[in-house]
């Protein structure tokens, strides 16, 4: 059944995310920005933590998952390091994530030529 909840709610979260693209006028990159925005609010406010834990992965690989593990990074890092903990604590939770896109981008880039639309 986890496997289940995780494809409804990432599948949902999905399909929310192309109704905005294809409804309005707000562009990808707006949409990045408001999925993660939401995530860290919604982490902020206790609602997205028992999202996590009834979906899993559905809940966390989502745009609005990486806002959870800034929230969270952050969070953690605010009880360690007190208010450096702000800048840091986001980072060091999101370190792994970061590091893969920016990874497998440049591998995209030696891999496919580029062209113009």
């Amino acid at each position: 059944m986890q496997y289940l909840y995780a494809y409804l709610i990432g599948g949902l979260l999905c399909v929310i995310a192309q109704i905005l693209i294809d409804k309005t006028k707000l562009t990808p990159a707006r949409i990045l920005v408001l999925y993660v925005s939401l995530g860290v609010v919604l982490t902020a406010v206790g609602i997205y933590e028992p999202l996590v834990n009834f979906a899993g992965a559905g809940a966390t690989v989502p745009l609005t998952g990486f806002g959870y593990s800034l929230a969270k990074g952050i969070e953690e890092g605010v009880g360690e390091y007190g208010w450096l903990g702000i800048f840091n604590g986001g980072l060091t939770a999101c370190s792994a994530g970061i590091a893969a896109a920016i990874l497998f981008g440049f591998l995209m880039a030696l891999l496919k030529k580029p062209t113009s639309k």
